[in-house]
């Protein structure tokens, strides 16, 4: 058949389904990162995922070691989808231990009515930021530039602050043209201040490179990064964690730059440094861990990622159990490198588990539900590969376990994208939340990726009870046609499937279907019934050319 090579390629294949979809809840926010404030006396507050925060009496005025001045946006590059940028984490604030920060001494300064002003304006635009109101919040933080010239003077330590707060919100606008000569500013104020290598210079040439880093402005983030990093080994010393993260982010960009070995030692030694100084369970340390393991896995070393997967599933296991999203991510994760590593066995039980634990934690008819389905029905297909030339009763077991998979998992896409068509069309175009689309598009990927299975595993099915060439592959047929009906009925939707992840998984249905129909005879029946041969491989070859520019570009 000429679809076999396709079939076996299946087999093998790892979803391909935006990761951040499996987040530990489900909730949706105005602001799409975690963020963490200095207020005027200094005080960090790390905002966790309801809305807290924690006050944190060792991190003063300006700078967190970690990155931020008062707004402690990070941004870390994953090598998931297209090498997205992926968000610090609220936790991170937690670990941030600073030293060499001083603050500002001048009670007569600190008694001056504009002091009190730039402080409330500050914390007001702090809070509307929190509640997605960046309006308000540009308002406030202009606001609170404004008194900290005129109270404390153009060259002052405060106005570095307030210029590193607005320019912050502006990257999270992406009016960078508005932010870069904010950054800049707050990087002379504190280099005049306190000498070029001090360390809130340091930082503020940190938060300066993950803007580029935002950019994708390689070069310029990495002599931001050095230079960071040059700094804090000199204040804080080669064992400190602040200059482990400095470390880690000049590793990304290494990476991204294709600068693998250069980049793998520095990302390692971060991650050692985390271990050595009791942070082998923080969430910053997962992170890296995992960002490593995705470097392993796509240099084609699945052996090696398969120990730092097993490290990290450790590790949740130990923090949170299997009461955890987080832990069955991780144990997922650690299952299809088991798949490809051949271990087979052990990948079914961990999916197995997976799928167990998230029906007690998750609405039967969730997302997260569908794609384990798949994964599990990928996973009884390879297996009904390997079985078929040893006990075909066996093999065709597997398919129909596949099957049942594969059919609940299409149950279940359809009713979510169904339901949101229904009922928030209007919304879906006209500002629903990118959580909200998030869902919707892992749902429509699920959705074409399950009915392109379905499709492969009846052709494999076929084969295996030896049905005679003549017998059109009518199952198969319907189910990649269903795929493309999928498609064009959500692709309605641009906000939806106008994506470069859901148009792959598009081509492969559309692939093979034309493979399936291309003898003269199957060609014409489907010509009755509108679908046109030569038009399908028209659209075949428009898809293949734009997602081909679409990875030029990335």
């Amino acid at each position: 058949m000429p679809l076999r090579q396709a079939v076996r390629s299946l087999m093998r294949k790892r979803i391909r389904i935006p990761s951040q979809i499996f987040s530990s809840s489900d909730r949706t926010t105005s602001i799409a990162s975690p963020i963490s404030f200095f207020d005027g006396m200094g005080f960090s507050y790390g905002y966790g995922p309801k809305g807290g925060y924690t006050r944190d009496p060792r991190l003063w005025l300006f700078l967190s070691g970690n990155a931020a001045m008062l707004l402690g946006i990070n941004t870390n590059p994953v090598l998931a989808k297209e090498a997205s940028l992926e968000e610090r984490s609220e936790n991170d604030a937690e670990v941030a231990d600073i030293v060499g920060l001083r603050k500002i001494e001048d009670d007569s300064v600190k008694s001056n009515i504009h002091t009190a002003k730039w402080r409330v304006f500050t914390d007001n635009g702090r809070e509307s930021f929190m509640q997605g109101k960046l309006e308000e919040a540009e308002r406030f933080f202009f606001s609170a530039l404004q008194e900290a010239k005129e109270g404390f003077g153009e060259k002052d330590p405060h106005v570095a602050s307030a210029c590193n707060n607005l320019a912050e919100l502006y990257r999270v606008n992406k009016a960078f043209d508005k932010a870069e000569p904010l950054y800049l500013k707050a990087i002379d104020i504190l280099e005049e201040t306190f000498g070029p290598e001090d360390i809130r210079v340091g930082s503020a040439f940190h938060n300066l490179g993950q803007f580029y880093l935002v950019q994708r402005k390689l070069e310029e983030a990495h002599t931001c990064y050095e230079r960071a990093l040059k700094i804090k080994g000199r204040v804080l010393g080669l064992n400190h964690i602040d200059y482990a993260d400095a470390m880690y982010h000049l590793g990304t960009v290494l990476y991204l730059q294709g600068k693998e070995k250069d980049a793998e030692a520095l990302i390692q030694d971060s991650i050692r440094i985390l271990e050595e100084s009791g942070h082998e369970e923080s969430i910053m340390c997962i992170r890296r861990l995992r960002y490593l393991a995705q470097i392993y896995l796509r240099s084609n070393r699945p052996g090696e990622a398969e120990n730092v997967q097993r490290k990290i599933l450790h590790v949740m296991e130990l923090i949170k159990g299997w009461n955890s999203l987080d832990t069955i991510i991780a144990a997922e994760g650690l299952a299809l490198t088991l798949q490809s590593n051949g271990n087979l066995n052990e990948a079914l039980e961990l999916l197995e588990r997976c799928l167990d634990a998230r029906k007690v934690l998750l609405p039967g008819d969730h997302v997260q539900i569908a794609a384990n389905m798949l994964h599990i029905a990928r996973l009884a297909m390879h297996n009904s590969s390997k079985l078929r030339k040893v006990d075909t009763s066996k093999a065709i077991t597997e398919l129909n376990k596949a099957k049942d998979l594969l059919t609940d998992s299409i149950r279940i896409a359809s009713l979510l994208l169904n339901k949101a068509m229904k009922e928030n069309r209007k919304v879906l175009n006209n500002g629903a939340s990118g959580e909200t689309k998030k869902h919707l598009r892992t749902a429509l990927i699920i959705l074409l990726q399950s009915l392109d299975a379905l499709g492969l595993l009846e052709i494999e099915k076929q084969e295996l009870q030896e049905l005679k060439d003549e017998h059109s592959p009518v199952e198969a047929e319907n189910a990649l046609l269903r795929c493309i009906s999928a498609y064009r009925e959500f692709g309605t939707e641009s906000s939806i499937s106008d994506t470069h992840e859901v148009k792959v998984e598009y081509l492969s249905c559309l692939k093979h279907f034309s493979s399936l129909i291309s003898d003269n005879h199957t060609q014409r029946k489907h010509q009755s019934q509108g679908i046109d041969f030569e038009d399908l491989k028209g659209e075949i070859k428009r898809l293949e050319v734009e997602i081909s520019h679409r990875r030029q570009r990335n």
